[in-house]
């Protein structure tokens, strides 16, 4: 797939900044550009989510990175997995989210997590009462909320990537454990 926008020029502080902070300047960012105030207002919303702190962050990251293998978006898994490394978390598990449901590598509640962000992205959704019982049970009302609202925003930006044609940049190459591939396809990220 290649981008079906071109790439708008950034600002030079901008720029630096992300190869500053990641190393390239994320492909996703130099598409959205063409309308600034989008960009803007997708990055400080994107903070103010990354900033929550009611729900648990290796279950929120295993739940975005379970949405970008469902929807095709190779960005947000290679990303995802960087950041993964980036805050420490296991990345044995973390490499593992593309075949959850063969690997056994999770807990209950991490499977449940990506069954229901799975659940969350169907179109339409298919979430049960009783799968969003069982987690509120063991999270709590606000766990709850935030992991539903981290969901829908990262279903937010995997669409937006997979729809303006934005793919992995290989972020997640410098990382030590490889990402694990889907189960049945070649790929870290079926886009089929």
């Amino acid at each position: 797939m290649t981008l079906r926008l071109p790439k708008a020029e950034l600002p030079a502080e901008l720029k630096e900044s992300m190869i500053k902070q990641l190393g390239a300047v994320p492909e996703n960012v130099e598409v959205l550009w063409h309308s600034p105030q989008v960009t803007q207002d997708n990055s400080e919303f994107g903070a103010k989510v990354a900033a929550w702190g009611a729900a648990d962050t290796s279950l929120k990251s295993f739940a975005h990175m379970a949405v970008a293998t469902q929807v095709g978006c190779s960005w947000c898994l290679d990303v995802g997995y960087f950041q993964a490394q980036n805050e420490n978390l296991d990345l044995a598990k973390a490499s593992q989210v593309p075949r959850w449901r063969e690997s056994e590598v999770f807990t209950s509640l991490e499977r449940d997590v990506m069954e229901y962000a799975e659940a969350m992205t169907n179109t339409p959704p298919t979430v049960t009462d009783e799968q969003h019982a069982g987690l509120l049970a063991r999270l709590g009302p606000a766990a709850m909320v935030e992991l539903t609202a981290f969901i829908a925003f990262v279903n937010l930006a995997t669409r937006a990537n997979v729809a303006n044609g934005v793919t992995s940049q290989g972020f997640s190459d410098s990382c030590e454990i490889p990402l694990a591939r889907r189960a049945g396809t070649s790929d870290a990220v079926s886009t089929a």
